[in-house]
């Protein structure tokens, strides 16, 4: 870390004492700070620092960090109009207070405008790298009160307009509407800058959905609508994760659509399953409950410290029917050729799907990146495709929407491999209302709530 990151980072920790009220922003604008300056994620950062915060606390820093980085793109266009500059000209640190103040002067209308001023300006002068521009930002934050920016027109160039209108890069919007049509890409735009629902999955493998549903209860947990399957509930509250049923294994926080990738492999009892690119673990444990005792998950991964952590989470929820295996699946599979019954590869992608919880991404992806991944995700379904003996299956799924990275992998796979079929009898179960005509299930923010998933399930003849 640089010298000026480290001074903006212990600013912001040294002031959560003297000035509680200030130390919830200061943790924000440091989170926004190091999303920013050291392409940190803003979800591993958040579970960083808010156990230091009271709950209230954490939902305002939670809601200032993610609605800011969903707004950046809208907030960057207005604060070129209100600064008069080029914003990569101002100060890192100065930035991050203004976009988070902008946001919530747009955004957050239950803040009374001057206290938004006054603590972009404490903010500032709290953080040595940015206290010469104090002024600054206080000229920019009350101008801001006074006007705001006008938009672009719609016409001529109505995607422009999108973009700027649904903070989103413009190569995103025009895939958008190619893929969507512009209705649909506005209501998908409006959906990926809204906050995603609070989802748990239940560890049914250890009490029955109203023996845990009852202790969460008794933890404080405030509980909102079931999901599809019987272990996926829906809070209306953040999790508690320093709660007892947390450390019992009780649950595990996943959202519903991946809890949706792995129901839809749907192995048997006592089966074998290989979850490829395993980490951080969710899928594992899911299916490693699915399976029982008796069966056994081999969870592969690349990342060693990614394994690491779904072996954490595989002992907090009591499951002793894992076993864990760092291999890169580009090369080959770790295992004999048609040797289990049930595969699943959950591929790493673009996470097009995965906005409103990851918004920073928003802002790294590049136009190639669907076709980049996609080349990635086909030569890892053939190496994991080859582990399944006849009559077995395997899921594929991915946590985007981009066409290139389900359907064309499929269709590129299916291509190549005759001797794999769709599975289109999961149109007639639980998973029905996600199916498509082709058999492949397809979620998106703006319809359902759900996170933008493909999966497909495939069987060897």
């Amino acid at each position: 870390m640089s010298e000026e990151r480290a001074k903006v980072k212990l600013a912001a920790r040294s002031s959560a004492r003297p000035d509680e009220g200030l130390a919830s922003r200061l943790a924000a604008v440091e989170i926004l700070y190091r999303v920013d300056q050291e392409s940190g994620y803003a979800d591993v950062l958040l579970g960083v620092r808010l156990p230091d915060f009271a709950l209230a606390d954490r939902r305002l820093i939670t809601r200032l960090v993610l609605g800011t980085l969903a707004w950046q793109g809208r907030v960057d266009y207005e604060l070129k109009h209100l600064t008069g500059r080029k914003l990569d000209g101002i100060q890192s640190a100065a930035l991050a207070i203004m976009r988070m103040g902008l946001f919530q002067l747009r955004f957050l209308d239950r803040i009374p405008q001057h206290a938004v001023v006054d603590t972009a300006v404490s903010i500032a002068k709290r953080i040595p790298e940015a206290r010469k521009a104090s002024g600054f930002i206080n000229a920019v934050m009350r101008r801001a009160t006074r006007e705001t920016a006008p938009m672009p027109p719609r016409e001529p160039n109505e995607k422009s307009f999108l973009a700027v209108a649904y903070s989103h890069p413009p190569w995103m919007v025009e895939r958008f509407v190619d893929w969507f049509g512009v209705p649909n890409a506005e209501r998908l735009m409006t959906a990926n800058n809204d906050a995603a629902p609070n989802v748990i999955r239940l560890n049914l493998a250890h009490g029955s959905r109203a023996e845990i549903i009852e202790k969460l209860t008794a933890d404080g947990f405030e509980i909102g609508a079931p999901g599809r399957a019987p272990e996926t509930l829906i809070l209306n509250g953040a999790p508690h994760f320093e709660s007892r049923a947390y450390r019992d294994g009780l649950f595990h926080a996943q959202s519903e659509a991946s809890q949706m990738a792995a129901r839809m492999l749907a192995p048997r009892a006592g089966a074998t399953v290989v979850d490829c690119a395993s980490a951080p673990g969710g899928k594992t444990t899911h299916l490693a409950e699915m399976i029982g005792e008796r069966g056994r998950v081999i969870a592969v991964d690349l990342n060693f410290n990614g394994l690491k952590n779904a072996r954490g989470l595989a002992r907090r929820l009591r499951h002793r029917n894992v076993e864990f295996v760092c291999a890169d699946l580009m090369n080959a599979a770790p295992l004999a050729p048609s040797s289990v019954e049930y595969v699943l590869l959950d591929a790493p992608c673009t996470g097009l799907g995965t906005l409103r919880e990851h918004p920073e991404i928003k802002w790294r992806l590049k136009p190639a990146d669907p076709a980049r991944m996609a080349a990635i995700q086909s030569r890892m379904l053939d190496n994991a495709a080859a582990l399944v003996r006849r009559g077995g299956a395997i899921v594929y799924s991915v946590c985007s929407i981009a066409p290139e990275e389900g359907d064309g992998v499929v269709d590129s796979f299916l291509a190549s491999h005759s001797d794999f079929a769709i599975d289109r009898g999961v149109a007639a179960g639980e998973l029905k209302d996600v199916i498509d005509a082709r058999g492949f299930m397809k979620t998106r923010p703006d319809v359902g709530g759900l996170d933008g998933f493909f999966a497909a399930r495939l069987i060897r003849k």
